[in-house]
């Protein structure tokens, strides 16, 4: 509180607008983790997520999926889910994708070894020189993937993800109808 000097009346100091950066922060971080409830939005990102938790680079998918979020407008919390729950699964896509790159563009198998990492911190240039060629081609398997997966992922799920709200909507109908039991008659 401050004095105003012309009366003797306290008046409250301003409060601070929320157009400043921490609430701008603060009002996106609130639409994302609600944006994208309907069964459609559900479905599209558990396709998408789960597309982009595959490709074949590692320590990308995070931000692939960060990045398809905001654009699609899809919730970010299930989409990291969805990400977090496909790394069993990327280590093993990875070896699929450089072999289907290879064959896709007829060339000879590379073989891929745990060592690899050590020449990627050893040598880098060296690493990229040998290796560069072949995770492109990765890439652009997946690409030819990627959105048969989605379609198929999205034609799954959608009709589950409708099935389970209608169950959902009915139960909260059946709820709210019948009264509920009281202890004396």
């Amino acid at each position: 509180m401050t004095e105003n000097p012309q009366s003797s009346i306290a008046v409250a100091a301003p409060r601070p607008l929320s157009t400043t950066w921490q609430g701008r922060l603060v009002d996106l971080v609130a639409a994302q983790l609600t944006q994208g409830i309907t069964p459609e939005k559900v479905a599209l990102t558990l396709a998408v997520g789960s597309a982009l938790g595959l490709f074949p680079i590692l320590g990308t998918t995070t931000l692939l999926c960060l990045a398809a979020g905001i654009v699609l407008r899809l919730n970010q919390p299930v989409i990291q889910m969805v990400n977090a729950l496909c790394t069993p699964f990327h280590l093993p896509v990875i070896y699929c994708m450089f072999r289907l790159g290879n064959w896709l563009f007829a060339l000879p198998s590379e073989h891929l070894r745990i060592g690899m990492m050590h020449m990627l911190w050893e040598d880098p240039r060296g690493f990229f020189e040998k290796f560069g060629t072949s995770a492109v081609h990765a890439i652009a398997a997946w690409a030819v993937v990627a959105p048969f997966w989605i379609l198929t992922v999205y034609i799954v799920g959608l009709p589950v993800l409708r099935e389970a709200l209608r169950r959902k909507g009915l139960a909260d109908c059946v709820s709210r109808s019948a009264p509920p039991e009281h202890p004396i008659p």
